[in-house]
């Protein structure tokens, strides 16, 4: 327990937020901590949550005053009181923007030392937020469900193969290994899930997303997942399928095997593969039981996330907690005039035009 009674929000921009800062809420209310999420109220239909307190009003939120603001995006309205905790949506250092610095957060809180290390000089650059280690709370449920993954069914004695695409234009594969896909259900013993984040629709189209809800309903090996939250993909599947999305992080921390298609990872520790056809080959040789890439995949899990306790959310949690022993609870980020117009751009709210001033 905290020893202070603080009052916390759950700052959702988009769905996929609702996974990461689950595990915080169930924490919280563990605790008994007051708390309530904030989401627009164009993705009020997919909270999954019956049990939650639900906010679509910056308004509201202003009035609520909170002491923290938990948020997995990359920005926060800088008015609110409270201290902005950046919690982070993946795993994937390599992605543009990863490392950027917005001056919208007051802590960061890391995953591991590849993220501690790099987020270490960038504030003894910039020097107007604070950095503390505690694993990713999202990858809690991951760890706890894993240590009783015999308890899930498993679908007999079929090889389960999860393809997980980013969403990115420019760096999925969901166009290339369409046929892939297809090809690699036809093998005996196989089962496919289909895992598209989110975003897919409103960056690739719908048509993609269609034709593949199409060849699941066609394949009665084939299955397209729509539950937004993939933790429990993750401990099914045996391998995993993908191209640059940063969930390959997340697979690789349970060591299991990942396949990609051009990915643009910084640390690869898995088979990448430029043409689709080899990724078929590539399958063929893992249900041979031929997997020449585990001894490598420790260094990533020491790297990004050496914690498997699923105690990640408490520690986020306490962190917090920290920072306000030490620095107090911040009415407002200060930002720079063009920030703040960023800011406004993206939210179209201020509580008063005085704060264009402060």
């Amino acid at each position: 327990m905290s020893g202070i009674s603080l009052k916390y929000v759950l700052f959702c921009n988009f769905p996929y937020a609702f996974g990461i800062l689950k595990p915080i809420a169930d924490e919280l209310s563990h605790r008994g901590e007051d708390y309530l999420w904030y989401l627009p109220s164009e993705f009020s239909s997919a909270f999954p949550f019956d049990d939650q307190t639900l906010c679509h009003s910056l308004e509201e939120l202003y009035k609520y005053q909170p002491d923290v603001i938990f948020a997995p995006g990359n920005s926060v309205p800088w008015f609110l009181r409270g201290v902005k905790v950046q919690v982070f949506h993946g795993l994937a250092g390599e992605k543009k923007g990863h490392f950027r610095i917005r001056d919208y957060f007051d802590l960061y809180l890391t995953q591991g030392p590849y993220f501690t290390n790099r987020f270490n000089q960038l504030q003894q650059k910039h020097k107007n937020f604070e950095v503390s280690e505690t694993g990713w709370c999202k990858l809690d449920p991951l760890f706890i469900k894993t240590k009783d993954a015999d308890s899930l069914e498993k679908g007999n004695d079929h090889y389960t193969i999860l393809y997980a695409p980013t969403f990115s234009p420019s760096l999925t594969s969901a166009v290339a290994l369409q046929q892939t896909i297809e090809s690699i259900a036809d093998l005996d013993s196989v089962d496919v899930r289909i895992k598209f984040h989110d975003k897919m629709a409103q960056k690739m189209g719908a048509e993609i997303v269609e034709s593949y809800k199409l060849l699941a309903d066609q394949r009665q090996n084939i299955t397209f997942v729509t539950n937004p939250d993939i933790t429990d993909e993750l401990v099914k599947a045996d391998l995993m399928i993908s191209d640059t999305s940063s969930v390959i992080y997340e697979f690789l921390l349970l060591n299991k095997p990942v396949i990609t298609l051009n990915s643009t990872s910084e640390n690869i520790v898995w088979d990448d593969v430029s043409q689709s056809e080899k990724v078929l080959e590539l399958v063929n040789g893992y249900l041979a039981n031929e997997d020449t890439h585990a001894h490598k995949r420790h260094s990533i899990i020491e790297q990004y996330h050496p914690y498997n306790d699923g105690q990640s959310a408490s520690r986020m949690i306490n962190a917090s907690i920290d920072y306000i022993k030490q620095y107090g609870v911040p009415d407002y980020r200060k930002l720079s005039l063009s920030r703040k117009i960023d800011n406004y751009k993206i939210y179209r709210y201020l509580p008063s035009i005085s704060f264009w001033f402060k």
